[in-house]
């Protein structure tokens, strides 16, 4: 299984990434199976440089904030009506309410159906399937519903936390992930509000706390200075702590 990082901005597409994408590929054998961790704004043409986005297999939305789901409206624009449309219909697991979402976010006069989209509800700690990737959500803690998403193959784990604070549902998404995607968006002294994002700090810890073996720090937003995230990061975590980069392809 491999991750290539799309777009990890937090909270808007920035000015070197997109905003959140992760492509998650794996192999059963007969072929690789392809799907994506949020589609936020900006990153559908940044996916066009890492694969056809009419091969992908499903696409699973940690929520519904549009820096996490807003080009879905792009894509079902080049589904519907591109140089070689769509065929079939393509999965999209989401929270309740993601249809009636995308919808709005689609329309210009009235909200207009996704159409050539399936959308399923994703369920707390209730897994589903794509090919050889087994993906369970745990609900986290942001201000809308909200799921991280622990995706495995070949007895390997990755772990994304989504948006997030502090919260129960981190222990079993991280628990002894080999990768553990987890976001960023406060500074410990800068940023002291609770209930909406991880500081660099609190990402650490439960990562530490849960055992994953390798920390990748992600959404961290455009004004915040990375020497500083990785130092506050690093306070906690006993190995390198590595930054999520656009274009980049870890092995899981």
């Amino acid at each position: 299984m491999d991750l290539t990082i799309v777009g990890c901005t937090g909270s808007m597409a920035g000015p070197e990434s997109p905003a959140s994408c992760y492509l998650v590929r794996a192999s059963d054998g007969d072929r690789v199976w392809q799907v994506l961790l949020d589609l936020g704004s900006g990153a559908l043409g940044a996916l066009l440089r890492h694969t056809d986005p009419l091969t992908l297999d499903a696409v699973l939305l940690t929520h519904l904030h549009p820096d996490h789901c807003l080009d879905l409206t792009g894509l079902r624009v080049l589904r519907a009506h591109g140089p070689r449309p769509a065929e079939g219909s393509l999965d999209v697991w989401a929270p309740d309410g993601a249809a009636e979402r995308m919808a709005r976010a689609y329309g210009v006069v009235r909200p207009e159906p996704m159409g050539g989209m399936t959308f399923r509800r994703l369920e707390d700690g209730v897994p589903l399937h794509v090919g050889p990737l087994t993906v369970t959500p745990y609900a986290v803690r942001h201000p809308v519903p909200a799921f991280g998403l622990r995706v495995e193959a070949d007895g390997r784990v990755l772990a994304y936390s989504g948006d997030t604070d502090s919260c129960p549902g981190l222990a079993p998404l991280l628990a002894d992930a080999d990768v553990a995607l987890v976001e960023a968006s406060y500074l410990e002294r800068r940023d002291p509000g609770r209930g909406v994002h991880l500081t660099a700090r609190r990402a650490a810890e439960a990562a530490v706390d849960a055992g994953a073996r390798r920390l990748v720090l992600t959404h961290l937003p455009p004004w915040t200075e990375v020497a500083d995230a990785v130092a506050e990061a690093a306070q906690v975590w006993p190995g390198e702590v590595e930054l999520a980069r656009p274009g980049r392809t870890l092995q899981v």
